[in-house]
């Protein structure tokens, strides 16, 4: 579990501490806030930590290793032209600080760089183990419809796109899970399925296609909703997303009706009370509501949960935090629905 995260001079970040829930953890802002930051960097580490644990000459973690992967890996999932461009702009030489901290504490990381950096960080927290689980990562776009192929072309070629997207493909390939944890994945998979009216299939040229009662489908013809509740499904089916282990998700509810954010709410909420703990970041007033309703009916998953209100100010963004939507204060774009309803209704009077 990951239970605190502390970053300084992060993009749009001057300082912040961000407490998380066991569970599920909801990060609210408007566009640029820096909602999706905050939920790469912790991947990031996390991603690093699990692919050097996994290496078959895999030793015990040093800091000449992890001062070039965990450079190396920020740059392919953010993207920027150098690794120095993540550091917060501002007068005077300022270091970017980030402090990850779990429940087993052998796994705790901290590093820092300068906005001249290009290619390491210096190590200051050298964790003693590499952490156990990969973590998945769902972007806003739907991957099934390019996964034939991208993995090899990704690996073999400069592409411009996030290398979340080439881990998440990784993932989406994995063979399904078999055994005594069948019936745990069917349960999970069932509002999903229910939702999409049809399962998931790979087949041997690497193409996705909706199992339907009516044959199958091949993803490009599948509506866009159906392929992000596909992908989900997906790592459930292979146990990428079973009894433990981490799924960072931005804006689930991207172009969803409103009748699958609901499915979508569902499944967060399913999934994280299996052991899978869950950092999403969204806009979305109706997902918020969606899943306070579904969490009012749960208890224990209530008090696993954190919420994060992300807010703009003069000397860059803060983060308000606590057990309840309430404790977050007022999100501009939250208020403008709200906004939209109370006019919406004054008219119709």
């Amino acid at each position: 579990m990951l239970k605190r995260m502390d970053v300084k001079n992060l993009t749009v970040f001057p300082q912040a501490e961000l407490h998380f829930g066991r569970q599920l953890n909801i990060i609210v802002g408007e566009n640029g806030a820096g909602k999706t930051h905050l939920l790469k960097m912790a991947y990031t580490l996390l991603a690093v930590s699990a692919e050097e644990g996994k290496k078959p000459s895999s030793s015990s973690p040093t800091k000449t290793s992890l001062q070039y992967r965990i450079a190396e890996k920020l740059v392919n999932v953010f993207r920027p032209e150098q690794l120095g461009r993540l550091a917060r702009r501002k007068q005077g030489r300022e270091r970017c600080e980030v402090k990850m901290f779990y429940e087993d504490k052998n796994w705790n990381v901290s590093f820092d760089f300068a906005t001249n950096s290009k290619s390491e960080v210096n190590i200051d927290v050298l964790p003693s183990k590499w952490v156990t689980d990969a973590p998945a990562y769902l972007p806003t776009r739907e991957l099934l419809t390019i996964f034939p192929n991208f993995i090899s072309v990704y690996e073999g070629h400069y592409l411009d796109f996030e290398e979340t997207w080439r881990d998440t493909c990784i993932l989406l390939g994995a063979p399904l899970q078999r055994g005594p944890k069948e019936e745990n994945i069917k349960r999970l998979l069932r509002p999903l399925e229910t939702a999409m009216d049809g399962s998931i299939e790979l087949d041997r040229n690497g193409r996705f296609y909706l199992r339907t009662k009516d044959g199958r489908l091949e993803m490009p013809l599948v509506a866009e909703g159906f392929r992000k509740l596909g992908m989900l499904s997906r790592l459930i089916a292979t146990g990428a997303l079973l009894d433990r282990g981490f799924l960072f998700w931005d804006e689930p509810e991207a172009n969803l009706n409103p009748k699958l954010v609901r499915w979508v709410a569902k499944s967060i909420v399913d999934l994280s009370s299996s052991g899978i703990q869950i950092f999403i970041a969204t806009h979305s007033l109706f997902l918020l509501r969606e899943l306070e309703i579904l969490l009012e009916g749960n208890r224990k998953s209530l008090q696993e949960t954190r919420f994060f209100g992300l807010h703009r100010g003069k000397a860059g963004v803060c983060v308000k935090q606590g057990a309840s939507i309430d404790d977050i204060g007022d999100i501009t774009a939250l208020d403008e629905e709200l906004e939209q309803t109370d006019r919406f209704l004054e008219e119709e009077s």
